[in-house]
């Protein structure tokens, strides 16, 4: 019966969105401006507004450059170091754009995109799968990480090792259905028991906090928190999602658009990818500095952090790709298999139709 429960939430979340965009669309946007919450629940923060009005458009005075949002999933980190690099070291205005980096308001990020309220997101494979299932209109235009580099992380005095190790713990979410749709798909893999976890909102808390106070586990991406951990001097156990299936070898996050967009603008869709492009590639190619350019527009992050960070996640932007940003059909099609045989789809995917390739430069 949780099967049959879980989709229900699902539809009822993606009708939510359908039904938000006439509203959205007649509030002039405010709604993008509106708080500072994360998708994932953690704390957006304000981020250093001063520095992102003062950057937008770097390279040119501004004059006629053409406007545009790009809507983070998280609080700034360095999967977003290549939008920031774009902005600040002036790709995307020599691409004819002034863009602003923000961090979504009452929606979270797919929302936003998906209603018109901003033109682009940092998103993930899994949510543009379950929402355009369900109806939502949101494209994928480039894979910001080429493999799948998160996993269920817990402290190593847990001893939780397989999805089999979940039954009897408490996992810490965002309060989303797609935490509990992996969590039982991976332990479906290992014939565990997913009714035995307890799983629990735990919001804004900070990873570290909560494994010592009132959960057991919790879904990371190991180049923020991961290395953070190492840091720290701090043990954990990973579950990686890829150990289980190369289905799940998804890409996460990925930059997305609608595709109302792709229809009537797509030069702009054209402008952004190639911006972004850029600024992910000189990352790529030069760690360091990339790293400065992040703390220098948000000076609240930890300095330290960002740095291993950055050394970490450079080389695994590409990896083995041809290129930057390059989306595989057979990764589209592979995830949404997954899903389906899980039976977290209503329907199968058109995988086509998800993603392109179209917008990344040759």
């Amino acid at each position: 019966m949780h099967h049959i429960a879980r989709r229900r939430v699902l539809a009822m979340l993606a009708l939510a969105l359908l039904l938000l965009a006439a509203a959205c669309s007649s509030d002039n946007g405010d709604a993008a401006n509106n708080g500072a919450t994360a998708s994932n629940g953690a704390n957006a923060g304000g981020g250093n507004t001063e520095a992102n009005n003062q950057n937008a458009g770097s390279g040119e005075d501004g004059e006629g450059l053409t406007p545009v949002r790009v809507v983070l999933d998280w609080t700034p980190n360095t999967n977003h170091t290549g939008l920031y690099v774009a902005r600040d070291k002036g790709f995307f205005a020599e691409q004819g754009l002034e863009v602003e980096i923000m961090q979504p308001g009452e929606g979270n990020a797919d929302t936003m995109v998906a209603t018109g309220d901003v033109e682009f997101g940092v998103s993930y494979q899994e949510g543009v799968t379950q929402g355009r299932v369900n109806g939502v209109p949101l494209v994928s235009l480039a894979a910001v990480i080429q493999h799948n580099t998160s996993g269920f992380a817990s402290p190593v005095d847990k001893q939780i090792e397989t999805p089999a190790d979940f039954e009897g713990m408490t996992y810490g979410g965002w309060g989303s259905p797609i935490d509990a749709a992996v969590i039982e798909s991976l332990m479906q893999e290992v014939e565990a028991d997913y009714s035995k976890v307890n799983i629990v909102n735990i919001g804004n808390a900070d990873f570290f906090t909560a494994v010592k106070r009132d959960i057991d586990f919790a879904w990371i991406y190991y180049a923020w928190t991961g290395v953070e951990a190492e840091l720290k001097g701090e043990e954990l156990n990973v579950v990686y999602l890829t150990d289980y299936s190369d289905k799940l070898d998804y890409y996460t996050p990925v930059l997305v658009t609608n595709e109302d967009l792709i229809q009537d603008n797509p030069d702009i869709v054209q402008a952004f990818v190639a911006g972004a492009a850029q600024g992910y590639q000189y990352a790529i190619d030069h760690p360091a500095d990339a790293a400065e350019v992040l703390i220098a527009a948000e000076p609240d992050l930890n300095a330290e952090l960002v740095r291993a960070s950055q050394e970490w996640l450079s080389p695994r932007y590409q990896d083995d790709a041809p290129r930057w940003g390059e989306q595989s059909r057979d990764v589209w099609a592979g995830y949404a298999d997954w899903m389906f045989e899980h039976e977290l789809l209503e329907q199968e995917l058109d995988v086509d139709a998800a993603f392109t390739n179209d917008y990344l430069p040759q």
